[in-house]
């Protein structure tokens, strides 16, 4: 099997890897939709529940009192009632095994499209780097103690030659320039700056002392061939390209991009213009898809379905993605159809709820045991945003092969309050210490979960626990893909 050949059927076998999951999407669609109504029964009684306390345990079955006879035509609810709200540690952790669930697809991408991408497997040397001893510097390759000799004219420049140059005798030099292979026996390179040439005698000098090895760079010194230079699920960052471009490879081996969808629902949004007569402009559109692009994914255009049950179920139902990103719909109001229509399909939700301020009614559901996943986020864009960093950020990470993100904390330079049960989410900035102090955080105003003026001023997102903390707490941090490109968010958001 040719190389081409290989990388074809690697880009076929991913292809079905992931084309194959839809069709078991639909399978459930006659059975399940006569008992959506009842479980959007069962979700809003335990959702009752939830807000007093979130209480569990058995529950009797909502159309049946204990000791009165059992319905001879019960309502078909076959599944269970959703769970209660996740923590919000909780919640990520479920979002980053789901994305772990499966084996990772492997295809091999040129180097000039592998860009972005995560490594499938260790890049290891294909050669010794160097490959021959090298000259660092344009200067004089010498051999044994100066003064020493030289031939007018006679240069070594690298590319030149194929063959390992000839031997150079003691007490002679040769000019080379930089990156040419040494010649055999070579004691130093001296640069051309502290060099003395005496064309008259045909001599030349050095006004410093020579040390052996100098300004050589022997072959192997940054690796041998078959040393690791990077490990599995290295993001391909240009650096990277570059390493493995000298390292001798032509195409690498990564994971595929996951393919996202986004549907933004809601009949009050607007496309352009300015919100007027009660509608909205639609701020989460153009927002997604750059934001989900950063995490890593392949991400189509958004689509706008509005308030329609039916245009929902056939968009996901005809998606080939391997995640879905919903806006809006995930509570449980009239128009709000995420649920009962993931009921209708038979999808299992994974998390239904979390106790985190902004964004509780997101939502992570699975169409199949090995299938595509849907993320629902709020409709509110901060409450997005926290859906986004709780479930979309971990799983995408997981289904791209990319490292999780790494906790850690922070000094928090002022009093931020807190809910009194949830965590917060709270968009933060950071600031470098001043006359010997600690670098810190500081929480942005306009944090509300409506608003977007803070996120954007926003490098991250301080994880504010239940009440509250105080100024010089250490909080956990989230990071944004990006920072701030202008230093203007002092004054009127802190």
């Amino acid at each position: 099997m040719t190389g081409d050949d290989a990388e074809e059927l690697a880009v076929e076998q991913a292809l079905a890897l992931v084309g194959g999951r839809n069709q078991t999407r639909g399978r459930a669609d006659d059975q399940a939709r006569d008992r959506a109504n009842d479980q959007a029964r069962h979700r809003a009684d335990d959702r009752t529940g939830d807000q007093t306390g979130n209480q569990a345990g058995d529950q009797m079955p909502h159309n049946q009192n204990p000791g009165a006879p059992a319905d001879p035509h019960p309502a078909p609810c076959t599944t269970p009632s959703p769970s209660p709200a996740l923590p919000w540690d909780r919640a990520r952790a479920v979002a980053a095994r789901a994305g772990r669930g499966g084996p990772l697809a492997v295809v091999r991408l040129p180097l000039d499209r592998a860009l972005g991408h995560v490594l499938a497997e260790p890049l290891a040397a294909l050669t010794d780097l160097p490959s021959f001893d090298t000259s660092a510097m344009d200067g004089w390759a010498v051999a044994g103690p100066g003064p020493w000799t030289y031939e007018e004219g006679v240069s070594l420049l690298a590319g030149v030659g194929g063959s390992p140059a000839a031997r150079l005798p003691d007490g002679t030099a040769v000019r080379i320039a930089t990156g040419a292979r040494t010649p055999a026996d070579t004691t130093a390179v001296i640069r051309s700056e502290h060099a003395h040439v005496d064309e008259a005698r045909g001599l030349l000098s050095t006004r410093r002392p020579v040390v052996t090895g100098q300004d050589i760079r022997p072959r192997g010194q940054e690796c041998r061939s078959g040393d690791e230079l990077v490990p599995a699920g290295t993001v391909v960052t240009p650096a990277v390209l570059g390493l493995a471009a000298a390292a001798g490879y032509d195409a690498l081996p990564a994971v595929p991009r996951p393919r996202v969808d986004v549907l933004v629902l809601g009949d009050e949004l607007l496309a352009a213009g300015l919100p007027h007569d009660g509608l909205i402009r639609d701020a989460l559109g153009p927002m997604l898809g750059p934001w989900l692009r950063a995490l890593g994914a392949e991400v189509s255009g958004p689509r706008r379905l509005g308030d329609d049950a039916e245009a929902l179920r056939e968009a996901l139902t005809s998606s080939d993605a391997d995640l879905i990103v919903t806006t809006g719909g995930t509570a449980s109001g009239p128009v709000d159809h995420v649920h009962p229509v993931l009921a209708a399909l038979g999808a299992e939700l994974l998390v239904d709820g979390v106790t985190v301020r902004p964004g509780h009614p997101m939502l992570l559901a699975r169409f199949a045991p090995d299938g595509p996943h849907l993320v629902g986020l709020p409709g509110n864009p901060l409450a997005a945003v926290s859906g986004l960093l709780t479930l979309a950020e971990p799983l995408l990470a997981g289904l791209a092969g990319r490292p999780a993100q790494d906790a850690y904390r922070a000094l928090v330079h002022a009093d931020v309050p807190g809910h009194p049960q949830d965590t917060r989410l709270v968009p933060v900035v950071h600031r470098a210490g001043r006359a010997g102090g600690r670098d810190h955080v500081a929480p942005l105003r306009y944090n509300g979960p409506a608003m977007l003026r803070g996120i954007a001023a926003a490098d991250g997102l301080a994880v504010v626990p239940a009440g509250g903390v105080r100024s010089g707490t250490e909080v956990e941090i989230l990071d944004l893909p990006w920072a701030p490109a202008t230093p203007w968010t002092e004054g009127c958001f802190t």
